[in-house]
């Protein structure tokens, strides 16, 4: 049992619901689902929309928040196994006698006793909370003086120290096949990791945005650990992101005058808000089988997300059940998503895109002639 990696970025009221709303979809924060906004998903015989859908799969996947969290391992809830049950009985509503009989130990003065120590517990996470966003500040502070007439911070001139001979040196002991290729093993030496992600996001463009996916299909191409690679760009400043992953942009070197500094802050401005007015683009993909060559058409406002169909199959809960049932029998690697063609949007103020976009689904439908050996349409309902 793990967590996803945008709980750690998460408000605490967002942790607590276990997702969090994105522009085009909601992202479950316990496991990484994606619930495509927009589509109505039906659960025995009522239909979700998207939030609600989320909801549900927590409830089916998850049992429940607190659940999925007090089950996850001590190193990241710090609580003992002992605690972590104490929690659950709690949180199940039982009182102090309904405790003690159920896990036999003590008496009910010892459940209380054991209340007060999660008290305290509590108490003390908000205090080190508290130090540690002072802490952060206090770290930003340093990090904006260094970067004018002050003196410059550690992790910058460490950075510098690195002549062109030893940089190459390292780039060639930890990526044996050369630049550009895979990642044998993340160094131990902090000024080595330090040069391996420089030459890792070096591989990201700097004027451009990335979404979470794209960071980690450029990440997972380098090491099989993903994560850790993107956690330490985060961590070593060569990677900037928005609070909830939405969007992730390289980040310029430490150092540099202050007009370059504020040449930097300006570009990262004008890419999230570029980041922010790309128009969706509507639809119409089909979903095809590829050891029958049967297909599906479908059509999508926004064909940027069609993981929303691909998340019902994965739960067994798309409406077309003979392709469910085909899903479920050859999984997911017997299928491909591809695009048939993208909505013409017409800057026009009579310009119907629902309608259209109607109109261009039945037009592929007719095309392919999705029925019988060649589709998973029925000629009565087209999906």
């Amino acid at each position: 049992m793990g967590i996803n990696e945008s709980f750690w970025t998460a408000s605490l009221e967002e942790a607590k619901q276990g997702y969090v709303e994105r522009e085009h979809d909601y992202l479950c924060l316990l496991c990484g689902a994606e619930v495509e906004k927009g589509i109505i998903y039906p659960v025995d015989g009522a239909l979700f929309e998207a939030s609600r859908y989320m909801r549900h799969h927590i409830e089916q996947e998850h049992e429940s928040v607190f659940a999925h969290l007090s089950g996850l391992d001590k190193r990241l809830t710090g609580l003992s196994d002992h605690q972590a049950s104490l929690m659950r009985l709690f949180y199940a509503g039982k009182s102090d006698a309904e405790v003690q009989a159920e896990m036999g130990i003590g008496s009910a003065s010892t459940i209380r006793n054991h209340r007060f120590a999660l008290k305290e517990k509590e108490r003390q996470a908000k205090v080190f909370l508290a130090m540690m966003e002072l802490l952060r500040e206090t770290d930003k502070a340093s990090t904006c003086s260094s970067t004018g007439k002050g003196k410059p911070n550690k992790q910058a001139e460490k950075q510098r120290e690195a002549g062109p001979s030893e940089y190459a040196a390292v780039v060639q002991k930890y990526f044996p096949n050369g630049p550009g290729h895979s990642l044998a093993r993340i160094p131990r030496k902090h000024s080595h990791r330090q040069i391996v992600f420089q030459e890792i996001a070096n591989r990201f463009a700097p004027d451009k945005v990335y979404t979470e996916r794209e960071v980690n299909e450029l990440l997972e191409a380098i090491y099989e650990d993903h994560v850790t690679l993107r956690r330490y760009l985060i961590d070593f400043a060569l990677l900037s992101r928005e609070a909830d992953g939405s969007a992730y942009w390289r980040t310029s070197r430490a150092g540099g005058d202050g007009a370059e500094q504020e040449a930097t802050t300006d570009r990262k401005q004008e890419l999230k808000q570029l980041y922010k007015e790309v128009k969706s683009e509507a639809g119409v993909y089909q979903i095809r089988n590829k050891e029958n060559g049967k297909v599906l058409v479908a059509s999508t406002m926004n064909i940027k997300t069609m993981n929303g169909k691909k998340f019902m199959l994965q739960h067994g809960s798309h409406p077309n059940r003979e392709l469910q049932n085909d899903w479920n029998e050859l999984g997911a690697d017997a299928f491909e998503f591809e695009v048939l063609e993208v909505l013409e949007n017409k800057d026009e103020p009579a310009f119907d895109a629902k309608a259209a976009l109607e109109k261009l689904e039945a037009k592929w439908v007719e095309k392919l002639a999705p029925y019988g050996d060649r589709g998973y349409h029925t000629r009565k309902q087209a999906e």
